[in-house]
C-alpha cells in the first residue's frame, strides 16, 4: 500500500499510538487529532503532527488544514462504567462525535477505518463471535459504537463510500492505562509492580480474547486495503482470568496469589471473537502469543 496522508483521531491514546507508530513505520504523513481528555502527549511520536482538537468541534477544521486522504477513527469514550453513568456524553462522544469525522472525511473525500467494540457489541458468546453474531450491547458504551457503525453503513450507501469498521477484541500492551475499563493486564501488572495484591472478580473461569495492541494495529491499517465491510479483531481463542494472571505472575517473576472478590454485575462469562474474515480478506493474523505479548507488556511497564 502506498505511503497516504492520514489523520489518526485518538492518536494520543493506547491503541491510536501504536497506530500512529505503525503508520510512519511505514513512511505516511501523519496527523493526529486528540484532545487529551484520557490521551497523553507523550504517547505521540514528535514525527506526527499533533493537533490538539475535539472530534466534536474540530473535525472539519483539521481535515480541511490536512487534506487527507485516509482517517484511522479512534478517538472515543472508552469506559464502560462512564458510559452507564453518563450515557449523554457517551453518545456525545462516541455517536456526534463519530457523526462529526464522518461529515469532514465527506467534505474532504477521506476514507475512515474506525475503531468499534467485539465484546461490548457481542454480548455474552456460546462460540467465537462472526460478524454476522447478534448484537446484544450490555452497556451504553457497546450501544453507542453500534449506533456509530450503522451511521458508517448508512454514508456507504447513502454516499457510494467505503468506509471500514474493525471490532478489537481486548486489547492489551504498552501504554494502556490500568484505570480504564478493560485494562485488566496492565491492573495485575502494575499491582505486582508496586508490590499490591490484585483482585480477580468472581470465580476467575470467565473467558477473554486477549490480543496485543502491535497486532491490533497491523491489522486496523490493513484494513484501508479493504472496500467497506465489518471486521473482527482478536486471535480467536480464549484465555480465563485464573489463566491471564497465571501467565503474568510468570513474566513478571512474581508468586503472589490474587485475591478473589465477588463478581461484578453485568459482567460477561464468555467473550471471543471468529477471525476468520479479516484472515482471509485483511491478509492479517496476530503474530503475538499471550507469553509473548505479556513480556513485551511487563518489560515496558517494568521499565517505569
Amino acid at each position: 500500500m502506498a505511503a497516504v496522508r492520514v489523520v489518526v483521531t485518538g492518536g494520543a491514546g493506547f491503541i491510536g499510538s501504536h497506530v500512529v507508530d505503525a503508520l510512519l513505520a511505514r513512511g505516511d504523513d501523519v496527523h493526529v487529532l486528540d484532545n487529551l481528555a484520557t490521551g497523553r502527549r507523550e504517547n505521540v511520536d514528535d514525527a506526527a503532527t499533533f493537533h490538539e482538537a475535539d472530534i466534536r468541534k474540530d473535525s472539519d477544521r483539521v481535515f480541511a488544514e490536512v487534506q487527507p486522504e485516509a482517517c484511522f477513527h479512534l478517538a472515543a469514550q472508552a469506559d464502560v462504567r462512564v458510559s452507564v453513568e453518563r450515557p449523554d456524553h457517551d453518545a456525545d462522544v462516541n455517536v456526534l462525535g463519530t457523526i462529526r469525522v464522518l461529515e469532514a472525511a465527506r467534505t474532504h473525500g477521506t476514507r475512515i477505518v474506525f475503531a468499534s467494540t467485539g465484546g461490548a457489541i457481542y454480548g455474552e458468546v456460546d462460540e467465537p463471535a462472526p460478524e454476522d453474531a447478534p448484537r446484544q450491547p450490555l452497556a451504553p458504551y457497546g450501544a453507542a459504537k453500534l449506533a456509530a457503525e450503522e451511521y458508517i453503513a448508512t454514508y456507504n450507501r447513502l454516499h457510494r463510500t467505503s468506509h471500514v469498521v474493525v471490532r478489537y477484541a481486548n486489547v492489551y500492551g504498552p501504554r494502556q492505562e490500568s484505570n480504564l475499563e478493560g485494562g485488566v493486564v496492565s491492573i495485575f501488572m502494575r499491582l505486582l509492580a508496586a508490590g499490591e495484591t490484585p483482585q480477580i472478580f468472581g470465580d476467575g473461569t470467565q473467558t477473554r480474547d486477549f490480543v496485543y495492541v502491535r497486532d491490533v494495529a497491523a491489522a486496523t491499517i490493513n484494513a484501508l486495503e479493504a472496500e467497506g465491510g465489518v471486521f473482527n479483531v482478536g486471535t480467536g481463542g480464549e484465555t480465563s482470568v485464573n489463566d491471564l494472571y497465571e501467565a503474568v505472575r510468570r513474566v513478571a517473576g512474581v508468586d503472589l496469589p490474587a485475591q478473589y472478590a465477588p463478581p461484578r454485575p453485568g459482567e460477561l462469562s464468555r467473550s471471543v471473537l471468529d477471525i476468520g474474515l479479516a484472515r482471509r480478506e485483511l491478509r492479517w493474523q496476530p503474530e503475538y502469543d499471550l507469553e509473548r505479548g505479556l513480556a513485551e507488556t511487563w518489560a515496558w511497564i517494568a521499565a517505569g
